[in-house]
C-alpha cells in the first residue's frame, strides 16, 4: 500500500518504540505534524529547539531507548545543535528529524533554506561531526536504507544521534509501505570479554589495597549489582566518577564517594596514599575525575581496566591489564574465579582508619567555606533523606551535589557533564520526566543557567508535568567569578547581573515558590511541600564572594 513519506516518518517513530517527540512545528515539517494528529505518539510543544533537543535527551537518558525531537529548516535545526552535541557527547540515541525547503528550488535562495546549495548554509556539515549518521534525504528510491542505517547508528554498541533532514516535497512525495521491512534491528547481546581474565584476576589476589573506580560505564551495563557484590564481598573500596554516583549507595561502609576536583577530596586521599591497585570499570579519565591528570593518583600502583569501549583503553594511562568487553559478564567471571579460589577478603584497616579521620583539614578558610554553604550541604542532605529511592536529579552545577549528594544505589543522578552546557537541567528533567511518570524529579542549577531555560517551565505547565527546579541565587555566574578571583585578580567583568523576583515569576508561570534562605526553610519545605507532584521554583540564596576551593584548568 502507499503511503506519503510523512506517515512513513511517523511510522518509524513508533518501530523505534518513540512515543514522545520533542519539537516546535514550522512550514517545512508541518507534513509530518499533519500526520502525527492520528497517530500514537504523543507531540510535546517546547518553547525553543534547544529544549526539544535536551528533552529527548533527558528522556534517553532515564529510559535507556531512542527518542526523538523535530524542528523546521535552518533556524529551527541550528537551534537544535548544542542539544544535539550533548547527546553526541553522552552517546544518547537522539533522532533529530529536520526540514528542508523542496527540493526543486535548491539553489534559488529560498526562505530557511540549509541545502548547501548555491550559498545556503550547509544543514548537514553543521551536523556532521555531532552525529554518527545525518542524511539530506533528497529522493525517496534509497529511503529504506537511510532509514536503516540511522537505526544501526541509534541502536548500535555505540549510540548516538541521528540528523534526517526531509526536504517538504519529499515529505509529501508516497512510497510503499514496504519500505519499512528493510529496517534491521541490531542486537543488543552484550559482548563478552575479548581477553582472558589471569591477568586481571592475579593483579587483584596480589594486591593488598585495590580500588575500584566505578565510571558511567558500569550503569550502562547494568552492573551496579555485581560492582557492589563484588566490593563487598573482598572489602574492596569504591571510588566512581561523577556520571556514576550512586554504583554504590554513597554512604555506604565501603563507598569512598566521588572521585573529582570539585568534590570533598575524600577519595582523592585516600587513593594517593593507600592504594596499591586501582581497577577502572567503564570509567574515563578525563579533567575532571583525574584531578587534572595529577600524578599521585596513579604514582606506584597497578591499574587494571575494563571498558566495552575499545577506544577507552590505554587512551590515558598504560593498564597492567585490560579487558575490551561487557563490565557485568567480566566481573561475574572473575568473582567466580576468585570465590573457586578462595581468595580472602582484603583488610580494612587503612579504610577504617582513613573513614575515621576528618573528612577535611581544619582551618579558617575550610570552615568559612562550610558556613557559606551550610544552606547547599543541608538541601542535599534533606533530598537524600527525603528521598531514599525513585527520585531523578539533573544537575547543572555538580560542585554542591558532587560533595554534599550521597546518591543511594536506588536513585538515579544526572549531572551535565556532555558539554556541560548552560540550560540544560530544566528541559532535560521535563523530557525525563515524560518516561519516569511516577519518579520525583529535580532540576538543579545555578540564576544563570536558569536564564536561559526558564520558559521551558512553561512547557511542564503545559502538559502538567511535575518538577521541581531548584536555582541557586547568588546573582553571579559562579564559575567566572570564581576564576577571576584566583587567577586575575580579582578583576571582575561581566559575571554578576541582577535577577527577576522570583516569586513573581513563579506567580506568572502558575507554579508555587519557595524562597531558602535558613536551614529552618529547608526543613519545611521537605516536610510540607508537593516534590512529587507539583511544579515548584525553588530558590536558594548564598553568598556570591564564596566560592569552591578547587581549581579550574589554567
Amino acid at each position: 500500500m502507499k503511503i506519503s513519506v510523512s506517515e512513513l516518518i511517523v511510522r518509524y517513530l513508533a518501530r523505534l518504540g518513540i512515543d514522545t517527540l520533542f519539537g516546535m512545528p514550522g512550514a517545512h515539517v508541518l507534513p509530518i505534524y499533519d500526520r502525527l494528529h492520528d497517530s500514537k505518539i504523543k507531540s510535546v510543544l517546547v518553547k525553543h529547539e534547544q529544549g526539544a533537543a535536551f528533552m529527548a535527551g533527558g528522556f534517553a537518558r532515564v529510559s535507556h531507548r531512542p527518542s526523538a525531537c523535530i524542528a523546521t529548516a535552518g533556524p529551527g535545526a541550528t537551534n537544535l545543535i548544542t542539544g544535539i552535541a550533548n547527546a553526541y557527547a553522552e552517546r544518547l540515541p537522539v533522532l533529530a528529524i529536520t526540514g528542508e525547503t523542496s527540493t526543486y528550488i535548491f539553489g534559488k535562495g529560498g526562505l530557511q533554506e540549509s541545502s548547501g546549495e548555491g550559498g545556503a548554509i550547509d544543514q548537514g556539515a553543521l551536523f556532521a561531526s555531532i552525529t554518527r549518521y545525518h542524511k539530506l534525504i533528497e529522493r525517496t528510491d534509497y529511503l529504506g536504507q537511510v532509514l536503516n542505517q540511522a537505526t544501526q547508528a541509534l541502536l548500535g554498541r555505540e549510540p548516538g544521534p541521528v540528523l534526517l533532514s526531509i526536504p517538504y516535497n519529499v515529505q509529501k512525495e508516497t512510497v510503499n509501505e514496504s519500505v519499512l521491512d528493510r529496517i534491521h534491528f541490531p542486537c543488543k547481546a552484550g559482548i563478552r570479554h575479548t581477553t582472558p581474565t589471569a591477568e586481571f584476576t592475579e593483579l587483584l589476589r596480589a594486591s593488598r589495597t585495590p580500588v575500584i573506580i566505578a565510571g558511567h560505564g558500569c550503569i550502562q551495563a547494568g552492573a551496579r549489582e555485581i560492582v557492589a557484590s563484588f566490593s563487598e564481598c573482598f572489602n574492596i573500596p569504591v571510588a566512581t566518577s561523577l556520571k556514576a554516583k550512586g554504583v554504590v549507595a554513597e554512604g555506604s561502609p565501603l563507598s569512598l564517594g566521588c572521585l573529582g576536583v570539585t568534590s570533598n577530596g575524600d577519595a582523592y586521599r585516600y587513593i594517593a596514599d593507600h592504594a596499591d591497585l586501582l581497577v577502572f570499570l567503564g570509567a574515563g579519565y578525563n579533567e575532571r575525575t583525574s584531578y587534572l591528570w595529577d600524578a599521585r593518583l596513579l604514582a606506584n600502583k597497578k591499574i587494571a581496566q575494563v571498558d566495552r569501549d575499545a577506544a577507552q583503553i590505554g587512551r590515558v594511562f598504560q593498564p597492567d591489564a585490560a579487558i575490551c568487553g561487557d563490565i557485568r559478564a567480566t566481573l561475574e567471571d572473575v568473582f567466580d574465579v576468585l570465590e573457586a579460589d578462595g581468595m580472602p577478603a582484603k583488610s580494612r584497616e587503612l579504610l577504617d582508619d582513613h573513614q575515621a579521620a576528618p573528612s577535611q583539614p581544619a582551618s579558617d578558610a575550610a570552615a568559612e567555606q562550610a558556613e557559606s554553604f551550610r544552606l547547599m550541604r543541608a538541601f542535599f542532605s534533606g533530598l537524600a533523606k527525603r528521598f531514599p529511592r525513585n527520585a531523578l536529579v539533573f544537575d547543572d552545577n555538580i560542585v554542591f551535589a558532587q560533595s554534599y549528594f550521597d546518591v543511594s544505589d536506588r536513585n538515579h543522578y544526572f549531572p551535565n557533564s556532555g558539554i556541560s552546557s548552560l540550560g540544560h537541567a530544566i528541559p532535560a528533567a521535563i523530557g525525563a520526566r515524560c518516561f519516569a511518570k511516577d519518579s520525583p524529579t529535580f532540576a538543579i542549577l545555578g540564576d544563570g543557567g536558569f536564564q536561559m531555560c526558564c520558559m521551558e517551565m512553561m512547557t511542564a505547565v503545559n502538559y502538567g508535568i511535575p518538577l521541581n527546579v531548584v536555582v541557586i541565587n547568588n546573582a553571579t555566574l559562579s564559575l567566572i567569578r570564581k576564576n577571576q578571583f584566583q587567577l586575575y585578580g580579582e578583576r571582575y567583568i561581566d559575571c554578576d547581573f541582577t535577577n527577576p523576583d522570583f516569586r513573581l515569576l513563579a506567580q506568572s508561570f502558575g507554579v508555587n515558590h519557595y524562597r531558602i534562605e535558613t536551614e529552618a526553610g529547608l526543613d519545611t519545605l521537605f516536610a510540607d511541600a508537593d516534590l512529587t507532584g507539583a511544579i515548584n521554583l525553588i530558590e536558594i540564596l548564598i553568598d556570591k564572594h564564596a566560592f569552591p576551593r578547587y581549581l579550574s584548568a589554567r
